[in-house]
């Protein structure tokens, strides 16, 4: 069994052997023939040679090549196999080295098409872009050739109808916001402020009680009464709050007077800002008449002013007006 399995390797091995002895005795008749043509060259003296003879001689050993049998292999060599696995080897060898010189070029190539897709995308959309934007405006220049002026008119004043309509429901919602955040959260800290306390938004919650016991030279809210005067609360509350605008009348007859500080200071606020914007509206756009007349300077006004949402007349401290920001945007 030994002898069977040992059999291919012993076959190889001799295989071998033989292609060595064949290439020792090629090369040995090689180097004889060499020692040969030297020996016979150095008998022969270079002056005795014409270039005729030279050209024989050379005409001679290559006849003597082409017509001699070529050098091959034995039946059973393994120098073909070498020969090509050297090949091969040489091939591989070589076809790595390139792939690996190519791989940064082919890193580069890709990196190159994949911005030129994305530069091709942005094209083809900017393209269509322009494509729907150029079809707008053609089918609007079309449908208004196709209309009368008066079409067009009724159709600009449709629209400005339901811009105003638009504009009106904005406004009350926003007015309606504006009376909440009055009410709940700005009421009480103008009336602290009238009062001697804080200034608006340095305290943020203030209780009736504070309100009603009132506020020391510090601006510290005094200690609370167990039993306070109602009548002396509610002669304070007039003192302050109950006075009107100049030229109309009480806010009694106007709305119905509020029973506490925060109310009244919230009433006031409302009545401000109500009397801020119909001015503004009725001055339509100029700046000169937008201002109304204010007998002080109370915690409302200067909150507004404070805000920047009202400033005072250059050279008049009772007249305030609101601050036209659309007009400084539009400008």
């Amino acid at each position: 069994m030994e002898g069977v399995s040992n059999l291919p390797g012993e076959v190889h091995k001799g295989d071998v052997d033989r292609t060595l002895r064949e290439l020792d005795n090629a090369i040995k008749e090689i180097e004889k023939a060499l020692k040969q043509v030297r020996a016979a060259s150095s008998r022969v003296p270079d002056s005795e040679l014409t270039a005729e003879d030279s050209m024989k001689i050379m005409t001679k050993a290559y006849q003597d090549v082409t017509e001699s049998e070529p050098f091959l292999p034995s039946r059973g060599s393994v120098l073909p196999a070498l020969l090509a696995l050297r090949k091969v080897h040489q091939t591989t060898k070589e076809t790595k080295a390139y792939t690996q010189s190519q791989e940064k070029t082919l890193a580069q190539t890709k990196k190159r098409v994949e911005e030129e897709e994305i530069n091709l995308r942005e094209q083809r959309a900017l393209q269509a872009a322009l494509e729907k934007r150029v079809k707008s405006l053609r089918e609007g220049l079309e449908t208004k050739e196709e209309k009368t002026p008066q079409q067009l008119a009724q159709e600009k004043i449709a629209t400005l109808k339901k811009r105003k309509v638009a504009f009106d429901r904005q406004t009350s919602a926003v007015m309606k916001q504006l009376d909440w955040f009055i009410k709940n959260h700005l009421g009480a800290m103008l009336a602290a402020e009238e009062l001697g306390g804080p200034v608006v938004g340095e305290m943020t919650e203030i209780e009736p009680e504070e309100l009603t016991a009132g506020f020391n030279a510090r601006g510290k809210p005094k200690k609370a009464k167990e039993n306070p005067d109602e009548d002396k609360r509610q002669r304070r509350i007039d003192e302050i709050w109950g006075g009107a605008h100049e030229g109309q009348e009480p806010r009694g007859g106007k709305r119905k007077r509020e029973g506490d500080e925060a109310s009244a200071a919230s009433a006031e606020m409302r009545d401000l800002t109500e009397q801020l914007l119909n001015q503004a509206m009725e001055s339509d756009g100029d700046s000169s008449a937008a201002y109304i007349r204010i007998p002080r300077e109370s915690a409302a006004v200067r909150f507004l002013v404070r805000s920047k949402v009202a400033e005072f007349h250059p050279k008049d401290s009772n007249r305030l007006r609101l601050i036209d920001f659309g007009r400084e945007l539009d400008d």
